[in-house]
């Protein structure tokens, strides 16, 4: 490129061009393209997992959550095989607002439950960044002492939009980590929308985490999850919010005989703890084995179990159903359309919605 400076009128000064930039690429590397990593046999996962492979039962867990056909026809299968040895842990949901001290609590719960034996796997349903679809909590990481425990399994779901998706795939997890031995599982929901009840069809005790001293005890006192809560803990009862804390499980108290008697027969405690000191921790868990042996003497139990798994039933034919529906190219093409004419005030909402699923329904026909 030629300077100004080199003109006549500039005779006296001169521009170098410079030297030539080097490449930021090293021309000595020799590149290999990395093997892509191979897929094991449906056998070969499933052998893995009833031994316990925790390696080999994160990578079937990842086929469940993937949305590429070839593995979730994988994934399908080895849930088929894993199922004779799944249902004989103890499923416990965890939920509670942001900040209620969650993982801090699911750590010091864990290592209780630890220390009578057994295995415990922590399902985590994060919400998900809209940059990166990637889970924006980290809980893994503020569970220092479970996530080196070796006989604890974390694993954090990002929802990535789909809480039905990403709730069905928990539900399959569990199967899998049942079969690979784990004989507890917490499943944990970051507390917000409708995540609440979708842990609450999967598990058989719902423990509902509050805190004290935030000014807005009755403002946490939600109808839907308070009537879905088999118990309700209230974090943080230690130093001077102890006090705040007794208070608030009064109001909790005095807010549960508004509600109906819950169908297992059980009366829903309200109880405190710290889960930073680990205090009151003992309490809680004689509780949830009060709760399982009640459930288990009464018949609810396994009743409940039933009702679970005709609920994810019907949940797979119309999740299944949608996606059919809106996968299938004639109703891709007319979508817009619709749209438009819906916009433009030519036909109702409801008449466009019924001319889709005729076109749809004609097709199957055919």
């Amino acid at each position: 490129m030629d300077h100004p400076e080199n003109s006549e009128e500039y005779k006296g000064l001169t521009v170098n061009k410079g030297i030539e930039q080097p490449s930021t690429i090293n021309p000595y590397r020799k590149f290999q393209r990395k093997p892509k990593r191979q897929l094991l046999s449906v056998g070969d996962y499933v052998e893995g997992i009833l031994k316990g492979n925790t390696t080999l039962l994160s990578q079937a867990v990842t086929l469940v959550e993937s949305t590429l056909p070839e593995h979730q026809t994988i994934a399908q299968e080895v849930i088929e095989k894993c199922l004779p040895y799944a249902g004989r842990s103890m499923r416990i949901g965890i939920s509670g607002v942001p900040g209620a001290g969650k993982s801090t609590s699911i750590d010091a719960f864990g290592l209780h439950v630890l220390e009578r034996g057994g295995k415990l796997a922590v399902l985590a349903i994060d919400p998900s960044s809209e940059r990166s679809k990637g889970s924006i909590l980290g809980d893994k990481t503020r569970m220092e002492k479970l996530s080196v425990h070796p006989n604890s399994f974390i694993r954090p779901s990002p929802s990535a939009g789909s809480l039905g998706g990403v709730a069905r795939k928990t539900r399959e997890t569990i199967i899998l980590c049942e079969a690979a031995g784990f004989d507890k599982i917490f499943v944990e929901t970051v507390g917000v929308g409708q995540s609440e009840t979708a842990v609450h069809s999967m598990v058989d005790f719902f423990l509902l985490i509050q805190l004290a001293g935030t000014g807005d005890e009755l403002q946490g006192i939600k109808r839907g999850i308070m009537e879905m809560a088999d118990g309700i803990v209230i974090n943080k009862a230690d130093g001077s919010n102890i006090e705040k804390a007794k208070l608030a499980a009064a109001h909790f108290r005095n807010a549960l005989h508004l509600f109906p008697a819950p169908e297992s027969g059980w009366t829903p405690r309200v109880l405190t703890y710290s889960g930073f000191y680990g205090l009151g921790i003992k309490e809680i868990w004689d509780m949830v084995y009060e709760y399982i042996d009640f459930v288990k003497a009464n018949g609810y139990f396994q009743y409940r179990r039933n009702e679970q798994a005709k609920y994810w039933m019907y949940e797979s034919i119309n999740e299944q159903l949608r996606n059919s529906f809106y996968n299938n190219p004639t109703i891709a093409s007319m979508l817009g359309q619709k749209e438009s004419e819906v916009l433009g005030g030519t036909v109702t909402s409801f008449t466009a919605a019924h001319q889709l699923l005729d076109t749809y329904f004609k097709q199957a026909k055919e």
